[in-house]
């Protein structure tokens, strides 16, 4: 692929306007993700300590963490299979994204278990459909072919939008109070709606975006495409989320919990080293994530997302044994290892393993939902472990679950190496 403003792909479009449109869509592309990185899931990390500022214990907040979990969760797969369906792709980015924010806003009305619990249940069922519809569009935009390289692109803007994001909230509520973080994450929300808008709906080939052969939208049946059960026969795609799972069962509650542990210790100002926490590993995500799209084309993804584990259990260790301001380095240094890797490696497995049967989205949801399941449990445990052994312990038994992720991923590399291959015509 040439390569021109940030190394942007491009084609061979049948008109000038057509190369136009292909660069704009995704310089549009790289801007979404930048913007969307800080309002997609709400106050994100800085919920824990907000609450915890209302008289939130860890127990309860783990478990309103986990109710928000489960309902996205449950909604991952319907939205990946709308987001298959629907030519309507801009739109679902552009009302999810103000959902997000308006039930963000309700927990500044109130911090009671009912409007926190709503709060949280809404920003999960609008995030469920952000993450395969910016898929889907960056798929039916660049194609199988360019989608490796532009994910990875657009993963770095996404964790350098978490960056600035989380150091700006960090600021803001340093100066003017936690409630100024949600007013922030409103404003990165209108320049994310006005970034997917400006994507040419003409650039988007819908065919294209669902996984479907390409060049055959006129052919009849082209169309219909492979049922749900395409996905249930697709071994390496049914070990992959269960690896997932086991990852993100340990990860999910490792940033607010430590969050949670070193404010608790006191000494640290609440919304300044939340911040740090997240800016730290979204640092770190930004060349990683550029590494794996790297190592994704030359060596495959097997040895990318193999990595990708290996760093939970290592993070687990250094929790537990650095409950200290300073821990945040190598902890979250750790945490930027494994889910960059993971943000390129992931979606780019899962649309290689499902192309040319018409379900890559509903493939990357029910992806997202199985791992999900793992992310929604992680807080609930992680809470009433720490509130009942101690931090120590509860990041000790979290990081040990990725153990599964690295028995499953090395028990199946026969099969998965081949999967995992590098780049591929098509």
């Amino acid at each position: 692929m040439a390569t021109a403003a940030f190394g942007l792909p491009s084609a061979s479009p049948a008109s000038a306007e057509g190369g136009r449109d292909l660069r704009r869509a995704c310089l549009a592309l790289l801007a979404l993700n930048f913007f969307m990185a800080d309002m997609q899931a709400g106050i994100g990390p800085f919920l824990g300590v907000f609450l915890q500022q209302h008289g939130w214990q860890a127990g309860p907040i783990g478990t309103v963490m986990t109710l928000g979990g489960v309902s996205g969760m449950l909604m991952t797969t319907p939205a990946g299979a709308f987001i298959d369906h629907t030519r309507r792709k801009r739109w679902v980015i552009v009302i999810t994204g103000i959902a997000t924010v308006l039930a963000a806003f309700l927990i500044l009305l109130s911090q009671s278990a009912v409007v926190v619990g709503i709060s949280q249940v809404a920003t999960a069922v609008a995030g469920a459909a952000i993450v395969p519809a910016v898929a889907g569009i960056t798929l039916g935009i660049v194609k199988q072919k360019g989608f490796n390289e532009q994910n990875g692109r657009n993963q770095a803007f996404n964790h350098a939008g978490n960056f600035v994001g989380a150091g700006l909230s960090g600021w803001l509520g340093w100066l003017f109070g936690m409630p100024a973080i949600f007013y922030l994450s409103a404003g990165f929300g209108v320049f994310a709606v006005l970034s997917v808008l400006s994507i040419p709906e003409r650039a988007i080939d819908h065919q294209a975006a669902r996984g479907m052969k390409e060049g055959e939208e006129g052919k009849e049946g082209a169309s219909q495409a492979e049922g749900f059960r395409e996905l249930l026969r697709n071994k390496p795609l049914l070990i992959l989320a269960a690896a997932l799972a086991f990852f993100h069962l340990g990860n999910g509650a490792m940033l607010p919990l430590f969050s949670l542990a070193v404010v608790d210790k006191g000494g640290s100002d609440p919304a300044l080293f939340t911040a740090e926490t997240v800016m730290v590993a979204q640092a770190v995500m930004i060349p990683v994530s550029l590494l794996a799209m790297r190592l994704s084309s030359g060596r495959g993804y097997w040895l990318v997302l193999f990595i990708s584990f290996l760093a939970l259990p290592l993070r687990g260790l250094l929790a537990g044994g650095v409950i200290q301001p300073w821990g945040v380095w190598p902890v979250q240094a750790l945490d930027g290892i494994g889910a960059g890797l993971q943000s390129v490696a992931v979606p780019g497995l899962v649309a290689r393993l499902l192309n040319d049967t018409g379900r890559v989205n509903v493939g990357q949801g029910a992806v997202m939902t199985i791992q999900g399941l793992g992310a929604s449990l992680s807080p609930v445990i992680g809470g009433w472990l720490a509130q009942m052994l101690g931090y120590p312990a509860a990041f000790f038994i979290l990081g040990s679950l990725a153990l599964g992720s690295v028995g499953l991923w090395l028990g199946f590399s026969g099969m998965l190496r081949p999967a995992c291959a590098g780049e591929q015509e098509g």
